[in-house]
């Protein structure tokens, strides 16, 4: 059976971690990386602010070797693409053939993701995509994975620095998704299935930082002439 050399998008949370857990499990899918964007001034994982000693400390425990890509902090959309097509043009030159993704329902994102592969001549796989996200997280908890949220929208300080559960979730307001797919949340994962061993923290203080989102001048919203906006987030640091 012919194998498809990947590299695996991981940000250390829930989605990619049980997008991992399928991956693994495909006899087609063969995973040469773990490729995360860390912020270069910080050595933290991009947006989700976890350091960089602990994204390493999960992908030793997985078995799978870790690619950084290093980015200034919020890089605008010219500065990212350059940056990642040639890490993109590099993967493809040692036999890499597909880029696997979390994502679970963004339309807007996928077409963006497809579409910047397909320049370099890769192909995109989503594990995840379009399944329910209550049944993701549900699944993800009865699995025995356990993951920390360490970054919240600015209205969702009360569960930062919190081990998701079922009660956690059925306790969150109707209008947030389930898995954070809309970016109300983000996770670190440490414990579970892909893990040979648990990833051992302690939790630090929690900040709160505002930023002018850049996603609202790309193309990924296909609106060009949106203005940036100041958005903010609640974050609880891990530590080693």
């Amino acid at each position: 059976m012919d194998k498809r050399n990947c590299i695996f998008n991981w940000s250390g949370g829930k989605d990619s971690t049980l997008a991992l857990h399928y991956a693994l499990l495909d006899p087609t899918i063969e995973i040469r990386y773990l490729v995360t964007t860390v912020t270069e001034q910080y050595n933290r994982v991009s947006m989700h602010g976890v350091r960089e000693a602990l994204l390493i400390k999960q992908a030793e425990s997985i078995g799978i070797p870790l690619y950084q890509i290093r980015l200034g902090e919020m890089p605008d959309m010219e500065t990212y693409d350059n940056t990642m097509r040639t890490h993109l043009n590099k993967f493809k030159a040692e036999g890499i053939t597909h880029s696997i993704f979390g994502d679970i329902f963004l339309e807007d994102l996928r077409k963006y993701r497809e579409s910047k592969l397909d320049e370099i001549g890769l192909k995109a796989i989503f594990p995840l995509w379009l399944k329910d996200t209550r049944d993701l997280i549900s699944e993800f908890i009865n699995l025995h994975y356990k993951t920390i949220i360490v970054c919240t929208q600015e209205n969702l300080k009360d569960i930062c620095g919190k081990v998701i559960s079922e009660d956690l979730i059925n306790q969150l307001p109707p209008e947030i998704d389930p898995c954070g797919e809309n970016g109300e949340f983000h996770t670190f994962a440490f414990e579970g299935p892909v893990f040979k061993e648990k990833i051992a923290f302690s939790v630090g203080e929690q900040v709160f930082r505002t930023y002018h989102s850049p996603l609202k001048t790309t193309s990924i919203n296909d609106d060009p002439c949106a203005k940036p906006v100041l958005t903010g987030f609640w974050y609880t640091d891990l530590i080693e």
